[in-house]
């Protein structure tokens, strides 16, 4: 992994911003970050539901948005595969996937603006597995090949919209997410949560820092071009 900042002398501004699962972590710290660099920022949560193209159509209307960041999804329930139902197994495929694809085909349907960024938030089992936690990793990678399919789908036609998938390499600090799996895996040795984080995540991430990496993302010339990053408690890294 190589390490990246983001170039002071290439920065731009994001004017309108939408965040789409906003109402708790890694969403709510983004919309406090975006708010906090001056930009105009339309924050939802579960009042909007946005696996329907309906609404993510009325979404992008009201907010008119030049960065659209994507980090609502459901929590996975942390058990075996054997002790999986198919509903729980499924359920980040019916949510997290859903979600990444409405929004990117409402998107390109609208479409956004030229210099748009849309950052979709994947995860790092997406890299590695996750066997505990049911269908959430193959999602996770899921989202990761629909940002480079979008991409594709942009640029064939010329649009200038940039779709980035954001991939976080440990798991999250002050997370409910993050806790439970932290709390499984720990289990699963003999340790506790926070044995677990120390031993694997020496330099811990939370929400702050992801939004951080998404800020950088949206504002820096260099890192708009890419489709494909992940952060940890260290920054920016390209995969």
């Amino acid at each position: 992994m190589t390490n990246i900042a983001a170039s002071p002398s290439t920065s731009t501004t994001v004017r309108n911003a939408l965040v789409i699962g906003a109402g708790s972590g890694v969403g709510r710290a983004t919309a406090d970050a975006l708010t906090a660099a001056g930009a105009h920022v339309l924050a939802t949560g579960h009042e909007r539901d946005a696996t329907d193209p309906a609404q993510v159509a009325a979404l992008l209307a009201e907010a008119d948005p030049t960065l659209v960041v994507v980090t609502a999804g459901t929590r996975p329930r942390m058990a075996p595969v054997a002790e999986q139902s198919w509903e729980s197994f499924s359920a980040p495929w019916n949510v997290d996937v859903r979600i990444a694809f409405e929004v990117g085909r409402a998107v390109l349907a609208r479409p956004l603006r030229p210099h748009s960024t849309v950052v979709i938030v994947s995860s790092g089992a997406a890299l590695g597995g996750s066997p505990l936690s049911g269908g959430y990793a193959g999602a996770k990678r899921m989202q990761m090949f629909l940002a480079d399919y979008l991409q594709y789908a942009a640029d064939a036609r010329d649009l200038g919209i940039r779709f980035v998938a954001l991939v976080p390499r440990q798991l999250l600090v002050g997370t409910p997410i993050g806790e439970a799996a932290a709390a499984a895996y720990g289990a699963l040795n003999g340790r506790s949560a926070e044995a677990h984080l120390k031993e694997h995540y020496p330099v811990p991430l939370d929400p702050a820092g992801v939004a951080r990496a998404i800020v950088a993302i949206a504002t820096d010339e260099e890192l708009r071009r890419r489709t494909l990053l992940a952060v940890t408690g260290q920054g920016l890294e390209v995969i």
